[in-house]
């Protein structure tokens, strides 16, 4: 039995919902990118472990056959 291979438009769909499941939306600002199976994580997150939280997500769905980590910890000012 073949294996039919993800698209990168489902994968990119799918990493994008693991990480608004996850609870990353505003102020977090995390952009999606996929290539042949290799996933970019771009943008800002406040604190690390929502770096790590966003790798993880993406790590979990199928096709995805590397992540390159872009992301940027960008705390929040304080008032």
């Amino acid at each position: 039995m073949a294996i039919t291979p993800v698209s990168d438009k489902s994968i990119t769909r799918q990493v994008a919902g693991k990480i608004a499941q996850r609870g990353l939306n505003a102020p977090c600002r995390i952009l999606v990118d996929t290539l042949k199976g290799q996933v970019t994580l771009s943008g800002t997150v406040q604190y690390a472990h929502q770096k790590l939280t966003a790798v993880q997500a993406a790590s979990g769905i199928s096709g995805v056959r590397r992540i390159i980590d872009k992301l940027t910890v960008k705390v929040a000012p304080r008032y």
